[in-house]
């Protein structure tokens, strides 16, 4: 189970208690409690701006200056009846004066080991919370995370973005004053060059401003500085990590319409088309660059004249890829269907499209980024909750590897294996037999003793899964070309065997998705989720009616009302 999703640290002090749940249930998915999306919809359909508001509070501030924020209700606890963390004790008092550097590295230090969900939360992440109560400790925190984040930790954009995410809404007052300290133009862009971190970190922390904040927020962080600064780390002579980070950065601006309009106007595509010949450099930092230059291409900042890169790709000799219909909302995937990236605060999952429910199958993933993800086999039963962190191996019915903190994960518990930790370039092998039920992981041809536990629950219907942390990056083999570690038993290929056609095979970018989507007409019965099916299940207690059976299994609350479903009932007089 993987990582994401810490709520958020309310302000006032007199609820504390919803404070310490909060930490509780946050840790909780850092600690291995990952996932994906509340329900696996279309990929690449970034959220609509229309109608949000800055998220910042515009009423008259109070002495101390600080924003109330509002609670996170996309994360729920995930077990109730467990007593909120007790967070600071009476022998531990505020520590408003802490040094924040260390408070910051000590927090990226321990990150990695929180595996386990009766863990109590790190006391130096309770204490940046506490601190970012404020306009000033919020900005001593900003700063910390941009001066100390070293660049070569894969994990470090990640806890910026972790602790960012769910730290209070910062005031207008707090962000006007980041601008003035920050001071970002052109020229600042092309200063310490030779120390890459403190612009990639910047970059990290404005991606995550953009993303966090709305509407006239974005647009006003979004200054013509800040810009010409971003634009100035995508120049070639630019350490690759900066930009890619600074990349990142413009398509969470660019989420704003306004701000997508603004970008757009200062030619990127230009700049772009040049580095989307790096997607297959074998530098993969690089590669990444290359990445998501491409996918800004096709999805955010087009170029006239230019073809999309869904319509020239070859995907004649693939039968298998990865599953655009199946997939969590944020989640990244390459044209060919067999990459596939999260560049966003939530925990995305995938699915591949290929089913199998008996015989001896094997997949193998490139490691492309070392960072956090946990890739392994999942059935159609498994839920991904992407806010909330559940993916694969967070349920009974997935297994997972997870080669950057090395464990293996099923039903939301972890167990360490004795590989070392993953690397870019690294190839993890993934083999499931189930003649003799058993799934076996290998990194790099070297094989972990078999893992059972998966089958007590089921025995068939696995497909090939895997989920990713923030900026995290892989690439699947499903056999369309040979593979680097092939294991010593017989083995059949999903490539060998499956089937698609040549319009399931198309991943369309998301202005295209959505102007088929407008076009598409909606049954006045069909169920309100899937709009697909006829809406012919009534929930119980509850008694709402308005989703088709297979959405309704997949779900434990109402979608309406919030109740816990205790059943489920087919409403047969209701199917047309």
């Amino acid at each position: 189970m993987i990582v994401f999703g810490w709520a958020v640290f309310l302000a006032s002090r007199s609820l504390g208690q919803g404070l310490l749940l909060t930490l509780e249930e946050h840790i909780a998915h850092f600690l291995g409690t990952g996932g994906a999306a509340t329900t696996m919809g279309n990929s690449c359909i970034c959220r609509d701006d229309s109608g949000t508001d800055d998220g910042v509070d515009t009423q008259q501030q109070q002495a101390e200056n600080s924003a109330v924020p509002t609670a996170d209700t996309r994360s729920q606890p995930r077990d109730p009846v467990r007593p909120p963390r007790r967070g600071r004790g009476p022998h531990e008092p505020r520590r408003k004066k802490q040094n924040v550097d260390g408070l910051v590295l000590d927090t990226l230090a321990v990150i990695r080991t929180l595996v386990d969900n009766d863990q109590e939360p790190p006391y130096s992440m309770i204490t940046l919370h506490e601190m970012a109560e404020t306009d000033e400790g919020w900005l001593d925190v900003v700063q910390s995370l941009i001066r100390v984040i070293p660049l070569e930790d894969p994990l470090g954009p990640a806890v910026i973005t972790l602790l960012l995410d769910e730290c209070p809404l910062p005031t207008k007052d707090a962000l006007q004053k980041l601008t003035e300290i920050l001071n970002l133009n052109g020229e600042v862009a092309c200063q310490d060059s030779s120390h890459p971190a403190k612009h990639r970190n910047t970059s990290a922390v404005l991606g995550c401003l953009a993303e966090k904040l709305a509407g006239p927020a974005s647009i006003g962080l979004l200054s013509p500085g800040i810009l010409e600064y971003l634009l100035q780390c995508l120049k070639l002579q630019s350490h690759p990590t900066v930009m890619l980070f600074a990349l990142i950065a413009l398509e969470k601006f660019a989420q704003t319409s306004e701000n997508k309009l603004t970008i757009s106007e200062s030619s990127i595509s230009d700049r772009l088309v040049t580095l989307e010949s790096w997607a297959n450099d074998p530098d993969y930092l690089k590669r990444q660059v290359g990445f998501c230059a491409q996918w800004s291409l096709d999805n955010l900042f087009l170029k006239e004249g230019r073809q999309l890169t869904y319509e020239k790709v070859n995907l004649s000799s693939i039968r298998a890829m990865l599953n655009s219909n199946d997939v969590s909302e944020y989640l990244k995937i390459s044209p060919h269907g067999l990459e596939a990236r999260c560049d966003a605060s939530s925990f995305e999952s995938v699915r591949c499209t290929f089913c199998v429910d008996a015989g001896v199958w094997y997949y193998e993933v490139t490691v492309v980024t070392s960072g956090v993800m946990q890739i392994g086999w999942a059935t159609r039963d498994s839920k991904f909750l992407n806010h909330e962190g559940y993916g694969i191996g967070d349920d009974e019915y997935s297994c997972a590897y997870d080669g950057c903190r090395q464990l293996i994960w099923y039903n939301a518990r972890s167990k360490p294996h004795i590989h070392p930790c993953w690397k870019e370039g690294d190839t993890v092998g993934f083999l499931l037999d189930l003649n003799e039920k058993q799934m076996i992981f290998f990194l790099n041809g070297n094989q972990l003793p078999p893992e059972k536990q998966v089958f007590s629950s089921t025995v068939s219907g696995f497909f090939a899964a895997a989920s990713f942390m923030s900026y995290q990056q892989c690439e699947f083999n499903f056999g369309a070309k040979p593979f680097k570690y092939p294991p010593s038993m017989k083995f059949s290929t999903f490539n060998d065997y499956a089937f698609l056609t040549a319009e399931e095979k198309i991943i369309l970018p998301r202005h295209r998705r959505l102007a088929l989507l407008k076009q598409v007409s909606i049954r006045e019965n069909c169920c309100s989720l899937c709009c697909d099916e006829v809406a012919d299940t009534q929930l119980k207690p509850c008694g709402h009616s308005d989703l088709c059976m297979d959405c309704a299994l997949q779900l434990e609350t109402c979608p309406l009302c919030r109740k816990e479903i205790v059943s489920r009932i087919r409403q047969i007089s209701h199917i047309s």
